[in-house]
């Protein structure tokens, strides 16, 4: 699962002006390392980033250095933010789905049936 952020601002990483992010899922392995999630959920079940730790998310995802993370707008940043938190609220099997919404395959039948 891969999200793609068109910044409203270029930012340069790796010596290369760059205009769009693309952000990769992270691994299980990679959200050990960093210790954290990129949101906190309050005591009234309210989602709030955490920035500091999105903005890990970003870089590493985004294959971009943290000093490239410091140049991005604020409302880019809000964007990618959302969108690495969006990795952890959505399974990655939930973007592979290729089943078509006007129909389903009743088990065993191999027949397609309309979904009511």
């Amino acid at each position: 699962m891969k999200e793609e952020v068109i910044l409203s601002v270029p930012i340069q990483a790796h010596g290369e002006e760059v205009s769009v992010l693309h952000l990769r899922r992270p691994t299980v392995q990679e959200v050990r390392a960093i210790k954290a999630l990129p949101y906190k959920i309050d005591k009234d079940e309210a989602v709030t980033l955490d920035m500091d730790v999105a903005a890990k998310y970003i870089a590493l995802c985004g294959h971009i250095p943290p000093s490239s993370v410091n140049q991005l707008d604020l409302a880019d940043l809000n964007d990618a933010s959302w969108k690495v938190a969006g990795f952890f609220m959505t399974p990655a099997s939930a973007s592979t789905k290729t089943s078509s919404p006007s129909s389903t395959t009743s088990p065993g039948s191999g027949s397609q049936t309309p979904n009511t």
